[in-house]
């Protein structure tokens, strides 16, 4: 049987020690302030990301607008879960999610953009998903095993993300 690099009794008074920290405990690496900080970006792509997605699903139009509604409204709902999943994040990590909009476009990672027709809004959702993509993949990187927990469910997110960016891009096929 493999042994713990801490021995479980001093994990034990560890663990009583700080019990107003919640999840936080000695083990944590990670720099908690700049992990909120970078949680609350997310969570402002994410909402920007629900908030396209449902006027792309209200405002799409044309003979190809139904199945694009039908990953539009799919890819809200997802991006929803995503912003509960990192608010909910914050609040173990004893931070507060920041929901205010004064400031969220600034926030986010991606753009909020409208598009003209239902070609754009296509390519406005591939680039936003790429965006993440990319940034979520950064963030993975940076957090490594400093933060597991919030690595993992950035990584879950990040998934989605790519298969959200997939179907945009087959999408965007059908359209030419």
């Amino acid at each position: 049987m493999a042994e713990f690099l801490t021995d479980v009794k001093t994990i034990r008074q560890r663990a009583r020690a700080h019990m107003e920290a919640g999840a936080v405990t000695e083990g944590y690496k990670a720099d908690r302030k700049k992990v909120l900080s970078v949680l609350n970006e997310v969570l402002a792509t994410e909402i920007v990301c629900v908030l396209r997605y449902k006027r792309h699903y209200y405002m799409a139009q044309g003979i190809n607008a139904d199945a694009a509604k039908k990953e539009f409204l799919q890819h809200a709902n997802e991006e929803q879960q995503h912003a509960d999943w990192v608010a909910e994040r914050i609040t173990q990590l004893d931070g507060e999610p920041n929901f205010n909009p004064d400031g969220l476009a600034t926030r986010s990672h991606s753009q909020y953009a409208e598009g003209q027709n239902l070609t754009e809004m296509i390519k406005e959702d591939l680039v936003a998903e790429r965006i993440a993509i990319e940034t979520y993949s950064e963030i993975i990187r940076w957090l490594a095993n400093d933060d597991p927990t919030t690595r993992i469910m950035i990584e879950q997110i990040n998934k989605a993300e790519e298969e959200h960016a997939n179907d945009m891009a087959d999408l965007l096929k059908k359209m030419s």
